[in-house]
């Protein structure tokens, strides 16, 4: 048995106990969001457009990460909108970040590595370059907006006598707590994901200055900014969703 195989049991075992059938719901939907994303990649490869397949992938793996895990109700709804929105606000970020910066296409580092390879594919790394980004966000934000949203319903659920706007500011009290952890979290994994990188620049006897303008360095840590935009973006429009969902909600079963 392969090492992967079992850290993938061992995986499922421990989502099982903890979770529960909610921790094996959440594993199958890793193999779902996979299966979103290979479709994602076969469908740019034969040249459908670029950014249009990316928003239903994005779509479809929010689907999956809120209403399959999580069922259709009032909290996954509104981080589903929420996260729609988030999408979009970022999806023109990313696209005026890639517009200025230049970061698409393979920097001086990458190229050797493709020297046996044609360079003449029928693909716009613009396109792809904003596409890679913006799946890169999806995660990050879908977890933020259910941690809002289902915090917001528990707090209208001990207090149902709160208001809208009492309901916001219990939201973005929240939020304030998950954006240093997230922010944290970020870092930590770029700099963990790129300690080689680091090394290899110090190996090459790069400058400073060299170092920082390097494109391959350059488009991570823009993909680490946008990331971070979008988990802080993402919580007053899931508070103020949320908010005015549940009270609607309460009023229609009035």
């Amino acid at each position: 048995m392969s090492v992967q195989m079992v850290l993938a049991l061992l995986l499922l075992l421990l989502m099982g106990v903890v979770g529960g059938k909610s921790g094996i719901t959440s594993f199958l939907s890793l193999f779902f969001n996979f299966a979103v994303l290979y479709i994602l990649v076969l469908l740019l490869i034969n040249g459908f457009p670029a950014l249009f397949v990316t928003l239903l992938a994005c779509v479809g793996v929010s689907y999956i990460n809120l209403f399959y895990i999580n069922g259709v109700n009032v909290k996954t709804r509104a981080a589903f909108y929420a996260t729609l929105a988030t999408t979009l606000f970022l999806l023109l970020l990313i696209i005026f970040v890639h517009r200025f910066a230049m970061i698409q296409g393979f920097g001086p580092e990458e190229v050797e590595e493709y020297t046996t390879l044609s360079f003449f594919v029928t693909v716009d790394f613009v396109q792809i370059g904003i596409c890679t980004m913006l799946t890169g966000t999806i995660a990050a934000i879908t977890d933020t907006a259910i941690s809002i949203s289902s915090s917001l319903c528990e707090v209208h659920h001990r207090n149902p006598h709160l208001n809208e706007m009492e309901l916001f500011r219990s939201g973005m009290t929240i939020g304030k707590d998950i954006i240093g952890t997230t922010a944290n979290t970020l870092y930590f994994s770029f700099i963990g994901g790129y300690l080689a990188l680091f090394l290899w620049f110090r190996d090459l006897s790069y400058t400073f200055g060299e170092a920082l303008n390097a494109k391959v360095l350059v488009s991570e840590v823009l993909s680490m900014f946008v990331i971070g935009i979008g988990v802080t973006v993402i919580i007053p429009f899931t508070a103020g969703v949320t908010a005015k969902m549940l009270l609607t909600v309460e009023k229609a079963d009035e």
